[in-house]
């Protein structure tokens, strides 16, 4: 009788990887865990309390291909050096995602998209668990998935999948896969070629049966390509700002109709509880989702009615003398900020910068021409923006600080405009993330208001 143990090796030390190892250790896994940067204390003390052996500030090369599997943390490119190694020795890489797919039948409601999938995620979560059901959140939100079947297994999981996470999926199968959108993001991990990426969030469908469902956003030029060349047996249901023929949600004189093989239903669109167009998109998949699902359509009209907005996206702070701060840090995407300005009523004082991924701001230029009445570009480096929208606002001013941006615009913006952080850009040059930069933009947004009240 062979008692040897499968080993496991898990490269990254954070909510994925650890997740990862906690279920490997579980199963009856020997676990290694290797990071070439540090471990927070909250990861460590995980780790140290589950008596799973990790390293940190290197790879033992000789000890990870030892492994039989290894799991992948996202944010390891497959080009590093060690995953090559791993790949020659023939030893199986695969995401967090894949493995914990492995030990639970739960159904998988998987999104994806290069912006909206946070905002889908939890408003598909919230309907879900405002009515009734057993489900966790996973992927890029929430706890790591491999963590949760491991400790508290649900009925259902939403998860928010990243084209990272997708790459080293293989027998994963989405019971309900949406893609919201595909735009260019990430082009250098994919040979700065779009159809890399494109493919990438297509495997989103991979092993999907006629049984399955996949939702998406009909008018989406490279999902209309993709879909040209991808074929898949799920049961397709497009969703639209317009009716046509085919749409399974759609806007119909202000009210939003979903219309699927189960049920037909609608709500006003000023009833949904987020505003603009892009979280139109959100709320049609989420609601189809659901009613894929047989959840009552009173129940998604009222989880649509109640949510409440995602911190960091078109996230309202404050209004100080008559001028509006909205929080779109998340927005690291030209995209993403096309989005937010379509959805501004007013006069726009707009914060863009960071570390450039390669952005073509072309996207960007009538909306910026139309509403915006100042550029306030805010990074290390901003010759780009400045070069690109110089001549095409009012106003364009050149600043290297949180605090240096938020003081030109109070003085650039009066009652009735809005400042609009909105970067199109990564937070890497100023910030620790977007995250990192969406709260020291309120954190400022709060000074400034102190300093205002202080004058009266």
């Amino acid at each position: 009788m062979n008692d040897k143990k499968e080993i496991l090796t898990v490269l990254g030390g954070g909510e994925s990887g650890v997740g990862a190892a906690v279920l490997g250790k579980t199963k009856g896994m020997q676990v290694f865990l290797s990071d070439m940067g540090d471990i927070s204390d909250h990861y460590r003390e995980i780790l140290d309390s589950e008596g799973i052996e990790y390293e940190t500030g290197h790879h033992t090369e000789e000890r990870i291909l030892e492994a039989d599997v290894v799991v992948k943390s996202p944010g390891i490119p497959p080009c590093s050096p060690i995953v090559r190694k791993i790949m020659e020795k023939g030893i199986p890489v695969i995401s967090e995602i894949e493995f914990a797919a492995r030990y639970t039948d739960a159904k998988m409601v998987c999104i994806t998209g290069s912006n909206g999938k946070t905002t889908t995620t939890l408003l598909t979560y919230h309907i879900l668990k405002e009515a009734g059901l057993n489900v966790g959140l996973a992927g890029n939100v929430g706890r790591s998935l491999a963590y949760q079947v491991a400790r508290a297994d649900h009925d259902y999981y939403v998860i928010e999948l990243s084209s990272f996470q997708l790459e080293n999926m293989y027998d994963f199968k989405a019971d309900i896969a949406v893609i919201m959108n595909i735009t260019p993001d990430h082009l250098d991990r994919y040979d700065n070629k779009m159809e890399n990426y494109a493919a990438a969030k297509f495997r989103i469908l991979r092993n999907q049966t006629g049984d399955d469902w996949f939702i998406y956003w009909k008018d989406d030029p490279v999902i209309k390509q993709q879909l040209e060349q991808v074929q898949t047996e799920a049961m397709q249901l497009p969703f639209s700002e317009l009716q046509e023929d085919g749409n399974a949600a759609y806007v119909d004189d202000g009210i939003v109709r979903f219309v699927t093989p189960r049920e037909v239903w609608d709500i006003p669109r000023d009833r949904l509880a987020l505003p603009g167009l892009h979280n139109l998109y959100n709320s049609m998949a989420a609601g189809l989702s659901a009613s894929i699902l047989n959840i009552r359509k009173e129940d998604i009209r009222h989880a649509l009615e109640n949510f409440e907005a995602v911190e960091h996206r078109l996230e309202y702070v404050d209004t100080i003398a008559g001028v509006r701060y909205v929080n779109d840090s998340k927005a690291t995407n030209v995209n993403s900020t096309w989005y937010a300005l379509e959805s501004m009523t007013g006069p726009t004082v707009l914060i863009l910068g960071g570390k450039d991924k390669g952005n073509d701001y072309t996207e960007i230029e009538p909306l910026v021409r139309d509403k915006v009445k100042a550029v306030v570009c805010m990074g290390k480096d901003n010759a780009k923006l400045m070069d690109f929208f110089s001549g095409k606002v009012p106003e364009i001013r050149d600043t290297h600080s949180i605090s240096e941006a938020m003081e030109v615009c109070a003085m650039l913006a009066s009652d009735g405009d809005t400042v609009l952080l909105s970067p199109c850009c990564a937070s890497f040059d100023l910030f620790s993330s977007y995250e990192d930069r969406g709260r020291q933009f309120k954190q400022q947004v709060r000074i400034l208001r102190d300093r205002t009240i202080g004058k009266d």
